[in-house]
Formats: C-alpha cells, sequence, structure tokens
C-alpha cells in the first residue's frame, strides 16, 4: 500500500487539477457551472460534544500504528535518534469535488479516500511523533472557493464547527503538560486559522502551542496574523509561533492565484490580500530571506512510475520575494502536476519535507527548553 501512495496521490491531483485549469482556460461563468454547486445550502446542525470520540471521525489518532495513513516514510529515511515530544492535529485540504452538496458528506466514498492520501502525503512529515490526530470534517467543497455568495461562507462556517468539535475532543485526550502542534495545508491551514481565533488567541493553550503551521493559504499580516494569537516564526528554534508559505517556481505569476481566491475576508473582517502574506522560510525556519539548494535536506520527489518516491537533497532553493511568495528558483521536475503561473501548490509539502520534518522537531524541541 505504501508503495503505490504517490501514484494514488497523482491520481487525485490530475481531478484537481481539471478544476483548477478551468480557472485559466474557461471563463468565469463556466468555471463556476463546473465546480459550484447549484443546490440549495443545506443548513447543517454543529455535531454533538461527544461526535469525535467516535474513532471512525478520525483519518489517523493515536494506536493506529502500520495502519495510520500518516505513518508512511519515504525511502532513506534515517531513524531519529529522539522523538519529538508533540501531539499533531493536523486538518486535511479540500478532497470533496463534487457539487451536489456545499459540504461534504461524511460518509462520501470518493472524499473519504482522497483526503487520506492528502494525509498520507502530507501529515507524514510529523510522524516521527506517535500522537498525530486528523479528523474528517464536512469541509466545504470545492466549488466554495470559486464565488462569494452567502453560501460560500455558510459552507466554511459548517466546516469550521467539524473543525472545532474535532479540536476539542483532541484537547481533552492530550495531557494537559504535552505542547501542541497545529497544522494545515490550502483549506485545511485555513481551518486552523479559525481554529487559533477561537481556541488559542488570549488564552492559557496559546503557551502550550511548539507551533503552528499554515501552509497553502495567504495569512495577512495585518488582518490574519494578530487575530491567532501567536507571532510569526522569526528564528529556527521559536517555539510559539506561527509558519506559512505558498511555493512558486520563477517566473512567479501569482495573478491566477489571486483571481481564484474567494472574497473570504481575513479574520479581523479586512481584506487578506491588500497587503503581502507572510512568508516563512521552510529552509530557514524564519521569516523572510533566502537560502541556497544546499540548505534542503530533503524533497520528496517521485520516481518514474509514480510508485514511490525518495528524498533527494539540494533540489530547490527557496527566496520570500517582496509579494509574500516563496520562490523555488527555476522549475523543478516533481511531474506533471504544477499549477498555472509556475504555482507549486500541491508540492509546498513534499519541496520541503525533509526540513519541514526538522523544523517540527527543533520547535518542539525548544518548547521544552526553560526560559
Amino acid at each position: 500500500m505504501a508503495r503505490k501512495f504517490l501514484y494514488l496521490v497523482a491520481a487525485l491531483i490530475v481531478l484537481v487539477l481539471a478544476g483548477l485549469a478551468a480557472l485559466r482556460f474557461f471563463a468565469d461563468d463556466l468555471s463556476r457551472m463546473a465546480f459550484v454547486p447549484d443546490t440549495p445550502f443545506e443548513a447543517q446542525a454543529p455535531p454533538p460534544a461527544d461526535a469525535y470520540a467516535d474513532d471512525a471521525l478520525w483519518i489517523v489518532r493515536p494506536g493506529m500504528g502500520a495502519n495510520s495513513p500518516a505513518a508512511w516514510r519515504p525511502e532513506g529515511l534515517e531513524d531519529e535518534a529522539e522523538a519529538p515530544d508533540a501531539a499533531v492535529f493536523f486538518v486535511h485540504p479540500t478532497s470533496y469535488l463534487e457539487k451536489a452538496h456545499w459540504n461534504a458528506p461524511l460518509d462520501d466514498a470518493q472524499s473519504r479516500q482522497r483526503a487520506e492520501l492528502f494525509v498520507r502525503a502530507m501529515a507524514s512529515p510529523f510522524n516521527a511523533s506517535p500522537e498525530i490526530w486528523a479528523p474528517r470534517y464536512r469541509q466545504a467543497a470545492f466549488g466554495a472557493f470559486l464565488t462569494d455568495t452567502p453560501e460560500a461562507t455558510r459552507a466554511v462556517e459548517t466546516a469550521h464547527a467539524d473543525v472545532l468539535a474535532a479540536f476539542d475532543h483532541f484537547l481533552s485526550q492530550v495531557p494537559a503538560g504535552k505542547p501542541v502542534v497545529l497544522a494545515g495545508h490550502s483549506q485545511g491551514a485555513l481551518m486552523v486559522m479559525h481554529l487559533m481565533k477561537d481556541r488559542v488567541a488570549g488564552t492559557p493553550l496559546a503557551n502550550r502551542i511548539a507551533a503552528a503551521y499554515v501552509i497553502g493559504w495567504p495569512v495577512s499580516l495585518k488582518h490574519d496574523l494578530p487575530a491567532m494569537g501567536l507571532p510569526a516564526c522569526d528564528e529556527p528554534d521559536q517555539a510559539g509561533c506561527v509558519a506559512s508559505w505558498a511555493s512558486f517556481a520563477e517566473p512567479a505569476e501569482p495573478q491566477e492565484l489571486k483571481a481564484g481566491m474567494p472574497a473570504f475576508r481575513g479574520l479581523d473582517g479586512g481584506e487578506r490580500l491588500d497587503a503581502p502574506p507572510l512568508c516563512t522560510n521552510p529552509l530557514t525556519g524564519r521569516t523572510g530571506g533566502s537560502a541556497p539548494a544546499g540548505a534542503n535536506l530533503g524533497t520528496l520527489v517521485p520516481n518514474a512510475d509514480l510508485s514511490n518516491g525518495k528524498l533527494t537533497p539540494g533540489l530547490v532553493p527557496a527566496r520570500c520575494d517582496e509579494r509574500g511568495l516563496l520562490l523555488i528558483g527555476p522549475p523543478p521536475e516533481m511531474g506533471p502536476f504544477v499549477l498555472p503561473g509556475n504555482n507549486y501548490h500541491v508540492y509546498d509539502v513534499a519541496l520541503f519535507w525533509r526540513n519541514l520534518r526538522a523544523d517540527f522537531a527543533r520547535r518542539a524541541t525548544a518548547w521544552r527548553k526553560p526560559g
């Protein structure tokens, strides 16, 4: 099963790219017709307080062992001398691509399988820790991010209610003295941002967050970060901070990204894209700046038939530009799934897989150091 993981992820990405290609090659009306739900919004009650006590609502939870989708390890990865003592809460990106509902039904088979594949690819950098949790949730449909209608906003709110319920259960199961790491990509990153506003900012819990990895969604330094309750990660050994990036090869053309962003506003109600977002350099662990390819400990690169992958050190550099984009130099050969404008969104984690793993361990360790 593990050897098939990249092949299956690639198959999923093809489906996603079919939708994203529509944003580039077809008129807006056709894009919305293809992906935005055309059914009335179905109001759904928040999950019961004990809903996430049901193991079936977790893609990953402690105790799954080798059956955990997040347990996958690439070829050539050495064992850690010491496992990071932190509990990880990971929120997967959009896996519901249909238009029959504004929110994914929890029993939708295709969406469930896709979510498991995304968790396998994107939560695996954290599997040095034995305690990873990744919930299923009534995620907003892919099409909800192509429109600014009230239904789209309500779809995101429904997803957020599920993630909050899952997080509350997660906290109830994690010992009070253990640090917590939050992570998410794309829609999952947006969910983490709202979670931090509602559960972390201004609370004692803020002191337990070793790091928050909010990847593939713009974090406004003005309208989002202050409401999240933690500062940006300015030093590589800093605990209690937020890291975020969006990867582009050069020449980077982010117009498609900005045009495709919905009219969801910042956490404080302001316009999220009115200024460059937070850009963390995953090769240095600092906000902004640049690092050569030699600082890249390992990019997860698929093999020729996409049946497996291995870590390739030194493949790409990283530089934050004045637009808040993370530039990775000339387009690297990662496969055929690069988005328009040299957008490596699909590979935000894979490009820096080994550095993210090291960053996680470093910040979890720093959290436990006195002073």
